[in-house]
């Protein structure tokens, strides 16, 4: 049995036209690494600005994991 489509009209605002917004986009870009079991996260403009590579992001978020160590095992005196 086939779904009949809606005729109802767009409830998007005019300003938010998708053909603008999706211009460029690629479907399914990430579809094969999301499926391997890959983290997407998509990182604010400062960030990425920051960080340009995956090798910098994974860089300073080990050291922040490193950091934390550092102080929690200095909370614990240890």
């Amino acid at each position: 049995m086939k779904k009949r489509k809606s005729k109802t009209n767009d409830e998007l605002r005019p300003e938010y036209d998708l053909r603008q917004l999706l211009q460029g986009a690629v479907r399914g870009k990430y579809a094969k690494r999301f499926q391997a079991g890959t983290n997407l996260v998509l990182l604010d403009p400062d960030v990425r600005q920051a960080f340009r590579t995956e090798k910098a992001v994974n860089e300073a978020l080990r050291l922040v994991i490193e950091l934390r160590r550092v102080g929690t095992s200095r909370a614990r005196g240890t």
